[in-house]
């Protein structure tokens, strides 16, 4: 338990950034996924829209130090070179 004000208010603070973060995160997951399933399903252009609306998000995630921008550029790497393969 934080014993100083300073010790409260920064256990506050870390508090709020995990819950901000974990939401974040999730948006993350979640339009990762979207792609992954548009692959998997085998509709090229509904593939493609997901694509487009994941890009920025990841973008974004790197821009606010949640994920490394290597990180970021591997995923859409691997994702666009699955929607290539498709045909």
């Amino acid at each position: 338990m934080a014993n100083t004000a300073q010790a409260r208010k920064r256990a506050r603070q870390s508090e709020k950034r995990r819950l901000h973060n974990a939401s974040r995160k999730t948006l993350l997951r979640t339009r990762i996924k979207n792609v992954v399933k548009a692959i998997d399903s085998g509709d090229r252009a509904a593939a493609v829209d997901a694509y487009t609306k994941a890009v920025p998000v990841i973008d974004r995630m790197v821009g606010s130090n949640l994920i490394a921008k290597n990180t970021a550029s591997r995923h859409k790497a691997r994702l666009n070179a699955r929607i290539k393969a498709m045909g």
